[in-house]
């Protein structure tokens, strides 16, 4: 199983593809797929048929996800960061190695 270093509630941002420099929170990583869906980035639409909930049908507009590839986590000064790993007591915490916070 592979360890992934972005969170859901992260702020992330996009360095690659279509969307490269959007900015976003992740809503949910996708662990089997090696994806993430953040807010407001990668919107598709999408056709629904109609249902009991909405009877008219219609086209939805929805976040697609994205590769955990193309996105790179923020520190809290806005900069693009890489995330090591580091034991603090008996704890093992995240933190960003461009600025040595704890994420």
């Amino acid at each position: 199983m592979t360890k992934f270093k972005i969170k859901s509630g992260d702020t992330v941002r996009v360095i690659a593809g279509d969307h490269k420099g959007t900015e976003g929170n992740v809503i949910k990583v996708l662990k089997d797929k090696n994806k993430a869906i953040i807010e407001g980035v990668n919107m598709v639409k999408k056709h629904t048929k109609p249902s009991a909930q909405n009877p008219q049908g219609g086209i939805v507009e929805k976040e697609a996800p994205m590769h955990i590839s193309n996105l790179s986590l923020l520190t809290s000064k806005g900069e693009t960061t890489r995330v090591s790993y580091k034991m603090e007591g008996d704890k093992k915490v995240r933190f960003s190695t461009k600025s040595n916070e704890v994420i």
